[in-house]
């Protein structure tokens, strides 16, 4: 019913591009995710993840039941066992039980059999490694090895990942178990705790780094409220670094141009002085076709044909620098213009700067959403028992088989010391075979609202932004609350064109997760040309995703100025820019270096003040500053936060730049300046554009 009611939206007349479609969109949203909700819920079980299942398929330390005080999953032979990855994530092919404690010595069965008459205790204290019930020391050993009632032997282990793996420990450089180099295996043979190394591969590298992650997260607990101080500096820093942008936009941007200037003036320098220094040197005259390819590129820098090459390109590009500020000085002026009237639009709407807050918080409710619907799809198989064989030449070894029914079967007679046994969980049916499909599904709607509620951000801060460029006398004339009644017309009116931009992005993001997904899965089988065309692809479909984000962002604004529907807003977007297309070339050059400064700035300022506070190299926080095991994970921390918290607040700035540049070229299109028809921006830019007086204005109102 779900899939007939998602056709018929799709093929029905009134799924269109326009605003109307926000049901549309809203009800195929909604479909999609009751649907991966629905199926995952009802079949998932998250104990899966939670607790480690035995081989009869019962969860270890689960409330209310016989394993209830057994949180921990022992292997009867952990030499069985590959690597880690089999044992945490799939089964080890041995009988798996759930126990109270790991055992803490060694021991084999045979002899604890042999000593259970005059030492009780030892068979007392072994035989909870056993399967429950069994108690039956004078069983041969033959029989029990096969059956597998208890195991052959058991080595001092502890529990890690709610699993006993071997106390590996370092004594003199030599690996030991409880100080110990060899063992007995029970069958006869004794072994190398190398051996136990090899089949738990890994295990000591992970134990280290639980170790490293308790250090770290002592430091967290120690130092969190001087990370927030710091996060709050950057914060303040942040602030007066746009506030600053009214003053110094024009400056910094000069200073880095004319910077650029002189240091290609002097690479032309430098080059013109090692040409003219090579000169009369023997060898030096020779070019670079006469000595051919050599893998030492220091051969060519003492050849006089390089450094002229290098002068030449350089001097080709100080002089297109040159000719590129001399003819576009006009629109270098109006994109600075535009920086410092952002930087007073922010002013006069302070809470803007608040709004990237609801979208972290629309964002991790979508991840929150989507973690546990995949994390219910991932455990929703059901248990798949198999048969266990000691015999290699068994036929039925690895087939499928039901525990209840196992031991009326022919198989245990067929081949003696078989066992049904729980292997992973899974499933033959419809709704299994299509787990993959319900992920895919999954990670559609969540990329679909995430791009959903970016887009939600990005129309109402350009409502606010657009609202303060169009009245007529700024501040005046700014409506009261801008920020909160855009937010309410792009949730009343907008919802479908935001919903529908979203779904087309979403749509590009998926294919591309598909072909990385296909490149991981080919990586060892893919022949050259498969190589080619995927990484072909993945870059056309990069380029989509990118061109697809710039036509999204700047159709949201007009959105919001016009109030039309998603695919003419688009439209008349992208025909706007291109009639502008060197404006927006420089504005988007000029505004991208100037965020990009104020990022390193503030991470940087605030990261090497984290730096001597934590290091305690200010003598008057020396006492104040924590000790910590790792001084670099707060300062890592505190330079990552601060970079996010400035791109936070700056993300909000380049929104208004961009809704202030899409309002200027409509103001230029719409307007000529006259009494009839006044221009709405600023005084500055009405001098860059040869205005000496500015016309009376008239309200706007959209």
């Amino acid at each position: 019913n779900v899939w007939e009611k998602i056709n018929g939206l799709f093929y029905s007349d009134t799924f269109s591009c326009s605003s109307a479609s926000a049901i549309n969109c809203v009800h195929l949203t909604e479909m999609l995710k009751d649907m991966c909700i629905f199926a995952a819920w009802v079949h998932g079980d998250p104990r899966k993840v939670i607790y480690p299942t035995d081989s009869y398929g019962q969860f270890c330390g689960q409330k209310d039941t016989l394993n209830e005080n057994k949180t921990i999953l022992f292997y009867f032979n952990i030499l069985k066992c590959a690597s880690p990855v089999v044992l945490i994530n799939l089964q080890c092919p041995t009988t798996q039980l759930c126990v109270s404690k790991c055992p803490d010595r060694f021991a084999t069965y045979i002899d604890v059999q042999a000593s259970y008459r005059y030492k009780p205790d030892q068979w007392n204290y072994f035989r909870q490694f056993c399967k429950p019930g069994f108690n039956n020391p004078r069983k041969s050993v033959a029989q029990v090895l096969r059956d597998e009632d208890c195991p052959s032997m058991i080595i001092p282990s502890r529990p890690f990942l709610k699993r006993c793996f071997p106390d590996f420990s370092t004594k003199n450089g030599v690996l030991t178990v409880a100080n110990q180099t060899t063992f007995k295996d029970g069958r006869g043979k004794t072994r190398n705790v190398t051996d136990l190394r090899e089949a738990a591969n890994g295990i000591n590298n992970v134990l280290d780094a639980r170790s490293v992650g308790m250090k770290i997260f002592e430091d967290y607990a120690i130092s969190w409220y001087w990370i927030l101080i710091g996060l709050f500096i950057a914060m303040i820093v942040s602030l007066l670094f746009l506030v600053l942008l009214r003053f110094t936009a024009g400056v910094l941007f000069w200073i880095f141009i004319f910077g650029v200037i002189g240091i290609i003036g002097y690479g032309i320098w430098h080059c013109y002085w090692e040409y003219d220094h090579l000169k009369g040197i023997p060898g030096s005259d020779l070019t670079v076709y006469d000595i051919g390819f050599q893998t030492d590129f220091r051969v060519y820098l003492q050849l006089r044909q390089t450094w002229l090459a290098f002068m030449i390109m350089l001097c080709v590009v100080e002089v297109i620098i040159i000719l590129m500020l001399i003819f576009l000085r006009n629109r270098i002026r109006i994109a600075i213009a535009l920086l410092k009237e952002g930087s007073r639009a922010i002013g006069y709407i302070m809470s803007t700067l608040f709004y990237p807050i609801v979208t972290f918080i629309l964002i991790a409710i979508c991840i929150s959403y989507w973690a546990v619907t995949a994390v219910f799809l991932a455990t929703s198989g059901e248990p798949v028992y198999k048969v266990m064989a000691n015999q290699t030449l068994c036929k039925y070894a690895n087939l499928t088989c039901d525990p209840e029914t196992f031991n009326t079967t022919n198989v245990s007679k067929l081949c003696p010391g078989a066992q049904c046994t729980f292997a992973f969980y899974g499933g033959e049916s419809l709704y299994h075979k299509y787990i993959f499909i319900f992920q895919l599904a999954n990670a559609f709607v969540f990329l679909w609202l995430v791009n959903f509620a970016i887009a939600l951000g990005q129309c109402t801060l350009a409502g606010a932004f657009a609202s303060y460029y169009w009245a007529s006398r700024k501040p005046a004339d700014i409506p009261l609350w801008p920020l909160f009644s855009s937010f309410g017309r792009a949730i009343r009116y907008h919802t479908g064109s935001l919903a529908f931009g979203a779904l087309i992005l979403a749509i590009v993001q998926l294919i591309r997760v598909i072909l990385e997904y296909l490149d991981h899965k080919l990586k060892g089988t893919q022949n050259s040309f498969t190589r080619f065309l995927l990484c072909c692809l993945k870059c056309c479909f990069w380029c989509l995703e990118k061109f697809l984000k710039f036509i999204n962002r700047n159709a949201y604004i007009m959105i919001a100025i016009y109030g039309k529907n998603f695919c003419t807003s688009a439209k008349e977007a992208f025909f706007l820019l291109m009639r502008n297309v060197v404006r927006v070339a420089v504005l988007d050059k000029v505004t991208d270096f100037l965020l990009f400064l104020g990022k390193i700035l503030v991470a940087g300022g605030v990261g090497v003040l984290a730096f001597f506070f934590f290091t305690q190299r200010i003598p008057v926080f020396a006492q104040e500053a924590p000790t910590l095991n790792y001084y670099w994970v707060p300062l890592l921390t505190v330079i990552i936060g601060s970079y996010l918290v400035a791109h936070g607040f700056f993300s909000v700035y380049a929104m208004c730049v961009d809704t202030l540049f899409l309002c200027f070229c409509e103001d230029l299109e719409r307007n000529d300046g006259s009494t009839a028809k006044p221009y709405f921006m600023s005084a500055s830019l009405h001098r860059i554009l040869g205005k000496k007086e500015l016309s009376p204005k008239k309200a706007c109102h959209f």
